[in-house]
This record gives C-alpha cells, sequence and structure tokens, in this order.
C-alpha cells in the first residue's frame, strides 16, 4: 500500500453512481454470506434440532437463517454505501478497493484492536460463542420467534465482527486469501476454547501491525 494524498481524485469515477453501488451491495451481500455461514452454522443447526423437538419443522429454521443473513445483508448495504463514498474521496482504490493511504490503513487496524478489547466487543462475544446457551436463554415458539432469534444473533454476531470486515479494505476486498483469513479468524473467536482468549490475541496483532505500519511512514 503506497501512501496517497487521499482527497482527490485524478480521474473521474463512476463509484457514485446507484448502477455502481447496486452492483457493490451485491457484491458485499454475497460475501458476508459466504463468510459468516460456516461460523453461523452450528447456531443454525442447532436451532433446527430445537425446532423440529417442537413440531415446526424446517420452517423455523428457515426463517431463523434468513432472519439472521438479513442483517449482514443490512450491513452490505451500508459498507456498499461507505465504499462508495471512500473512492469517490480518494481514499480507496477503485481498481483493488484496497486503502491507498497507509496511514489510514494502520487506523484502521489500529480501531479494530481496540475494538477487541472493548466491553460491547466481549457483550456481543459471549451471545454468539455457545449455540447451547444462546438458544436457553432467548428461545421463542413458533415462526415468529425463530425470526426474533434469528434477528437477535444476526444483531449480535454483526455487532461482534463489523470491525473485522471492515479490514476487507486493508487486505484487499477481492483478495481471496485475505478473505479466507478473516473468516477464519471469526470462526477461532466463536469457537476457539476460552482459555485461548483469541479475542485479546487478535487485539494484539492488530494494534502491533497498525503501529508498525505507522512507524514505516515516519
Amino acid at each position: 500500500m503506497g501512501d496517497m494524498p487521499g482527497m482527490a481524485m485524478s480521474a473521474p469515477s463512476l463509484a457514485s453512481s446507484s448502477g455502481y453501488i447496486v452492483s457493490a451491495f451485491i457484491m458485499w451481500a454475497i460475501m458476508m454470506v459466504a463468510m459468516m455461514l460456516p461460523s453461523a452454522a452450528p447456531m443454525i443447526l442447532l436451532q433446527d434440532v430445537f425446532s423440529r423437538r417442537s413440531g415446526l419443522g424446517g420452517a423455523a429454521t428457515l426463517a431463523f437463517a434468513l432472519s439472521y443473513l438479513a442483517l449482514w445483508i443490512a450491513f452490505a448495504l451500508i459498507v456498499a454505501l461507505g465504499q462508495s463514498a471512500l473512492i469517490s474521496a480518494g481514499y480507496v482504490e477503485e481498481a483493488s478497493l484496497v486503502v491507498g493511504n497507509a496511514k489510514m490503513a494502520a487506523l484502521l487496524l489500529f480501531a479494530a484492536g481496540l475494538y477487541e478489547l472493548s466491553p460491547l466487543k466481549r457483550l456481543c462475544l459471549s451471545h454468539c460463542q455457545s449455540p447451547v446457551t444462546f438458544l436457553t436463554r432467548h428461545w421463542r415458539p413458533g415462526i415468529g420467534g425463530a425470526i426474533a432469534m434469528g434477528l437477535r444473533h444476526g444483531t449480535f454476531c454483526v455487532g461482534c465482527c463489523w470491525a473485522l470486515m471492515l479490514l476487507l479494505f486493508v487486505g484487499g476486498v477481492m483478495n481471496l486469501a485475505w478473505i479466507a483469513v478473516l473468516a477464519l479468524l471469526v470462526l477461532a473467536e466463536k469457537y476457539a476454547p476460552p482459555a485461548w482468549r483469541t479475542d485479546r490475541v487478535l487485539a494484539c496483532l492488530l494494534i502491533i501491525a497498525s503501529v508498525l505500519i505507522a512507524v514505516r511512514q515516519v
């Protein structure tokens, strides 16, 4: 990542057009579904067991899963709008979708690291780590209950992982290896043994990376 001015664009961009925003939204929506479904699979499968025992069948499971994904699709829309604004302002390269300013990349890494240590992060993560505990606490009967639980779980999941998802702009939104790394980090945070303190380790790594990038620019 080279150091760019970040304010003025050297050439006109179509990033602010409605067509670009729609295509960016579709891209982000597909990416969020692909990245978050694996980590949500244990919750969805256990919810399916609960719902079938209650005589609801697969309809409740589908309602739960779609409601969960609806929160990530809404997040995708917000990020697509942000991507359009960042490209138009010259902070993100239009071709590679990577933050062009090293200082801004360092700031994103540092902010994500700090968020890993925040009480809100710990609260959201605590609701995502144990499917059994979540369903025991928040179980609601019927299709309406499944939708409510899916939205609740999606809210906690977005609250847990949104900062990590924004790091796609650091490694490259189109970088498949970076996408896989972030997806694995989400899985590790949710399902690694609590004694590993994965969130604390990740926070340290992100902050160290941000400092190293910042120091290189001095």
